[in-house]
């Protein structure tokens, strides 16, 4: 029995790990805020949450369901680029503002403004639902249901681990970024990163997608 279910449950956690472990928009977010320290516990928690309600939403079978509707993702692609170059416009400009990227004087929006832009961070990439939804549910139906739970529980558990070692595990960097240099050359990598997903998704939505 438990051999059974340890097969399932370390491909879930293996194959999850390599979808989130990636530089990504959600990802950098993550991370600047656990070098700064703020709200962090409520951030790592909702995206967490996000992504172990997609997996089972995917596991549920509502993977083909995602699939069937492109339009969706194509407007979920576009509105998911629009925000991600602006957000990379205002990386590029904070790191143009040495002055502001101190650790000590970086102040962090409230709590309902970072979560506002974790979820549309997280909601507003199409990639998301196809990694989760379609890609780890797609697999996990081929699992029965007792071992589909395990597959499920790896997946959702290499998510978990990963945003709290993220955000948490950046403080060990703190020292790094103690230097406003260290703070530009982030944001100036953060807003490269945003920019070519935000053009990454617009590509995918125009072309990918019939």
């Amino acid at each position: 029995m438990m051999h059974s279910a340890l097969w399932p449950a370390l491909e879930g956690f293996s194959l999850s790990a390599s979808l989130i472990i990636a530089i990504g928009a959600q990802n950098a977010f993550v991370l600047r805020l656990g070098l700064a320290g703020k709200h962090v516990l409520p951030v790592v928690l909702f995206c967490a949450g996000c992504d172990a309600a997609l997996i089972a939403i995917g596991a549920a079978g509502f993977g083909s369901l995602v699939a069937a509707h492109p339009m969706l993702l194509r407007g979920i692609g576009v509105a998911g680029a629009a925000f991600l170059l602006w957000y990379g416009l205002r990386a590029f400009r904070n790191a143009m503002r040495p002055e502001a990227l101190i650790p000590s004087d970086v102040e962090a929006p409230g709590l309902h403004r970072v979560l506002g832009t974790i979820a549309v961070l997280t909601l507003l990439n199409p990639h998301v639902y196809l990694d989760t939804v379609v890609l780890l549910g797609g697999i996990a139906g081929r699992y029965a249901p007792p071992q589909r739970v395990w597959f499920v529980g790896g997946a959702m558990l290499a998510s978990a681990c990963w945003f709290f070692a993220l955000g948490f595990g950046a403080r060990l960097l703190a020292p790094l970024f103690a230097k406003a240099r260290a703070w530009r050359v982030l944001d100036i990598t953060i807003g490269i990163v945003m920019s070519a997903l935000a053009a990454m998704l617009l590509h995918d939505a125009f072309t990918r997608v019939d």
